[in-house]
């Protein structure tokens, strides 16, 4: 069957281009879905010089026909995927309170960390179900844990972000749902946090580098046939999967 397939949306910088290093280093062959056709050509390139199977497809979650369009031109050049890594996201920064949020912003994050998610997956679902052993990543937060949110002990307990932590926990939901659904087939669905890290999601601010991000995610997508599925994993500093509370 030759190498494994992998699809990483938001894969031209930060999380996802980590996640794309780290499997082709693992013998997959990479596709960056990219919003931006030049940065996702100048993304593959890179990894293209560090003998890296990668190709670049232009890919706006939020646009159907971007969508489509992602699935044809892969499909074209090889009938199955063996990966999927939903890993584009976003945020409009520190908030209000909840109260006061814009719901226009709410609305447009989930349009790409939810509705975004599910169109992509359902559209690459065919592809995803020639593979001998599908696996589907999803790159959620410890943010949306809502009994870590519950527990006074917990760093959720004080942070704000309301519309961004509802749309990871609505994530975790579908996970689950996709999990269950797709068990029989042998599809393994998990949700992956990849912990506190410095990208231009956050600012570039405190955290670890994308490159200890991407632990957790490329661990799910590699994940032999008995390994976990319907779970939220973080990864220890020993690099293990940590189980996280939904």
């Amino acid at each position: 069957m030759g190498k494994k397939i992998a699809l990483i949306t938001g894969a031209n910088k930060g999380l996802g281009f980590a996640i794309a290093r780290q499997l082709g280093e693992c013998d997959y062959s990479i596709w960056l879905g990219c919003r931006d056709d030049v940065k996702g050509e100048a993304a593959a390139s890179t990894l293209r010089q560090s003998g890296i199977d990668a190709q670049a497809v232009q890919l706006d979650v939020t646009s159907p026909m971007s969508i489509a369009g992602a699935v044809a031109t892969i499909g074209t050049i090889t009938d199955r995927i063996d990966v999927l890594v939903n890993n584009a996201g976003i945020h409009f920064g520190p908030p209000p309170p909840t109260f006061e949020e814009p719901i226009d912003q709410v609305k447009a994050i989930f349009e790409t960390n939810v509705f975004g998610v599910l169109s992509v997956t359902q559209a690459f679902l065919p592809l995803l179900r020639k593979s001998d052993a599908g696996r589907i990543v999803m790159m959620s937060s410890g943010l949306g844990s809502l009994t870590e949110t519950l527990d006074m002990r917990s760093e959720n307990w004080s942070v704000g972000f309301a519309g961004y932590c509802a749309s990871k926990a609505a994530l975790n939901m579908l996970t689950v749902k996709l999990a269950k659904e797709l068990d029989r087939e042998g599809i393994k669905v998990n949700a992956a946090d990849p912990g506190l890290t410095s990208t231009d999601l956050t600012g570039n601010g405190p955290g670890h580098s994308p490159e200890d991000g991407a632990r957790s995610p490329v661990a799910l997508a590699t994940t032999h046939d008995f390994g976990p599925t319907a779970g939220f994993y973080a990864c220890s500093a020993s690099g293990d999967l940590v189980l996280h509370r939904w």
